[in-house]
């Protein structure tokens, strides 16, 4: 299994949110092409980008920034990116630029032609992302649950061609309590294409316990504020992943 450091991107800078609370916002980096150097080489495989200010305007915002960590990572791993994205000319920019996935969430619940098109369009490039509580899709930054259960979505989906799920558990993202192993083993058993977990994501037991469920088609884990804060050392982390991957 795979820890992937998240950057989150709000007017340029590297921030994380409490529950996809914008007025929340910790910044952590005036410098996020610098951030995205640092977690290359601490050894991360994979960098998980976030336009927050896209998500939430519905069309790209922090492109400067997402330009300048595809140039500082160059081919070194590959790169992933949610929000804000609604259309093709937007995919197919950002994958010019560099970016290796393209993360559709919202746009997917509300307009699945989209993410249709999108899949035949850019094939082995569309990831869709999949925000929950107690098991119902959210939509537009977590504001609006809808009456979509995950599982259901999830393997429409898949059906469609997506390469992956990320899934976030909404009630836990950014408040260190915790990954939700039980509704993302869930979601993987239902599903033949790999699952990323994401939300909560706080020191090594959840760590643990992931690996200890890799094998249902847990392929990574997102963490943000727990290594920006510390309570999660990324490359202990990934260390312990590998240790307990050939175990």
């Amino acid at each position: 299994m795979i820890v992937i450091p998240a950057i989150d991107l709000k007017d340029g800078q590297c921030v994380r949110l409490r529950q996809g609370e914008m007025d929340s916002a910790t910044v952590f980096s005036e410098d996020p092409a610098a951030m995205a150097r640092k977690w290359v080489d601490a050894g991360a495989r994979r960098l998980h980008l976030v336009d927050l200010n896209g998500a939430f305007a519905g069309k790209p915002v922090n492109e400067a920034a997402i330009k300048a960590i595809t140039d500082a990572v160059g081919d070194d791993i590959p790169v992933q990116l949610g929000g804000g994205i609604r259309d093709l000319d937007t995919i197919e920019r950002y994958l010019d630029d560099g970016i290796r996935y393209v993360i559709i969430g919202s746009a997917a619940v509300k307009n699945p032609g989209f993410l249709h098109d999108a899949c035949n369009a850019f094939p082995g490039h569309v990831v869709v992302g999949l925000d929950a509580k107690d098991g119902m899709v959210a939509v537009e930054g977590w504001s609006k649950v809808t009456h979509h259960e995950v599982v259901d979505l999830a393997q429409r989906f898949q059906d469609y061609g997506v390469e992956a799920v990320v899934y976030t558990d909404i009630g836990r993202d950014g408040m260190l309590s915790g990954v939700n192993v039980d509704a993302t083993v869930r979601l993987a058993r239902a599903l033949t294409i790999p699952v990323i977990a994401s939300g909560g994501i706080t020191n090594l037991d959840d760590i643990r316990k992931l690996c200890a469920v890799e094998d249902e088609g847990i392929m990574g884990a997102i963490t943000g504020r727990a290594i920006y804060e510390g309570t999660l050392d990324f490359v202990a982390a990934q260390n312990l992943a590998d240790e307990l991957g050939l175990a």
